[in-house]
């Protein structure tokens, strides 16, 4: 697979991908110079005025294979983004040959393995649990947030608030995540997941990310609350996770949280100049 070249006259070649409708635009840097800003994050995110996504990843050159930068919509950038490293894991891994590889991002060094049948695992690296890495505001007990619901904070290189409730189907998300992402408990803002518990390996989970909203599904989502679940000790270490676009295979082992499941590249495109210069 040829890497994309761009330059200001050509445009800037990008790849729509999505793991479980978790969809994101990722844009292959390792080859070209063209910045990406919030101001350009932003532009695209637009469903009618851009392309439209949950998160944009950028591909840089790093130590390991590649480096990986995420936007979420809104312009503000995220430390971690698990469904988009599996996406261009996968593309990589198709580029390279490579069965294993290993990524740098904002939140450390993360491994991600080829599971055959084009399905993608990525160690997702060591949860947060003390108050001060997640970040929260100040010292509180971890496992029940003094909020109404009593939910559990993660920090997975991006801050996590779950709550477990009997039927997610019941909850009006989009009232409750605005609310709960900007708390006082959150300097950085926060993912909200109502999570319910339908077995001691399966758990049924809905989520709101910050600075986007709703979407269908989220890999660090699925693993801060697979963490919490695990610690109120509602399920075991391995779950399948159940999300709104579909399942993935999560489990907190000694080395990490491994997440595990199917990727998309749904079409490749370039953004013209005139769009371009619109943002700058």
């Amino acid at each position: 697979m040829r890497r994309m070249v761009t330059n200001q006259t050509s445009g800037l070649p990008f790849m729509k991908m999505h793991g479980l409708g978790n969809d994101f635009v990722v844009v292959d840097a390792r080859a070209h110079s063209h910045a990406v800003t919030p101001a350009l994050a932003q532009g695209i995110s637009h469903r009618h005025f851009g392309v439209g996504f949950d998160q944009l990843a950028v591909i840089t050159k790093g130590s390991g294979d590649a480096h990986l930068t995420f936007y979420n919509a809104d312009g503000s950038t995220a430390a971690a983004c698990g469904n988009a490293t599996r996406c261009v894991a996968r593309f990589l891994m198709d580029e390279t040959g490579k069965a294993l590889l290993h990524l740098t991002t904002d939140r450390g060094d993360l491994a991600a393995k080829d599971m055959g049948n084009r399905i993608t695992s990525v160690n997702m690296g060591h949860p947060q649990l003390d108050w001060q890495d997640i970040p929260l505001s100040h010292d509180v007990d971890t496992l029940n947030l003094p909020i109404e619901g009593a939910p559990v904070a993660t920090g997975m290189g991006n801050p996590h608030c779950s709550f477990f409730v009997d039927d997610v189907s019941a909850v009006d998300l989009e009232t409750l995540g605005p609310r709960i992402e900007h708390d006082p408990l959150y300097p950085e803002r926060t993912n909200v997941q109502v999570a319910q518990i339908v077995g001691p390996d399966h758990i049924r989970m809905r989520v709101w990310e910050r600075g986007v909203g709703v979407t269908l599904a989220s890999g660090s989502s699925s693993c801060a609350v697979t963490v919490a679940a695990a610690r109120r000790g509602l399920t075991g270490n391995a779950v399948r996770m159940d999300l709104d676009g579909g399942s993935l295979e999560v489990a907190w082992r000694d080395d990490g949280v491994w997440m595990t499941g199917p990727t998309a590249h749904v079409f490749s495109g370039t953004l013209t100049p005139e769009f371009l210069e619109g943002l700058s």
